[in-house]
C-alpha cells in the first residue's frame, strides 16, 4: 500500500510506481470515482478518439493503393477494436 500526503493547497503527488502500475504517462488523465463509506477507485482514463487521430492513421499503410469505402470502414473497426471501443 502506498501513503500520500496531502499539501496545504489539497494537491497529492503519486510516486513513479504506482503511476507505472496504472499504465499513465506524463500529460494523461486519472479518473477518480467516489465510493460509499468515504472510498475512492482510481483508474487511468481511457482517452477518447478525436477526427484529427483518425485523419492519417491510413498513412503509409496502403502502399499507395486507394482503399474502398468497406477497406476503410473495415480499418476504422479494426482501430476502434484495438482501443476497446465498440
Amino acid at each position: 500500500m502506498s501513503t500520500l500526503t496531502v499539501t496545504g493547497r489539497g494537491q497529492v503527488t503519486f510516486r513513479k510506481d504506482v503511476l507505472q502500475h496504472l499504465g499513465i504517462q506524463p500529460g494523461e488523465k486519472i479518473e477518480l470515482d467516489l465510493l460509499p463509506d468515504g472510498r475512492a477507485e482510481l483508474k487511468a482514463a481511457q482517452p477518447k478518439g478525436s477526427f484529427h487521430e483518425l485523419r492519417g492513421m491510413l498513412k503509409g499503410r496502403t502502399n499507395g493503393a486507394c482503399l474502398s469505402i468497406e477497406e476503410i470502414s473495415q480499418a476504422i473497426a479494426e482501430a476502434g477494436a484495438a482501443t476497446g471501443d465498440t
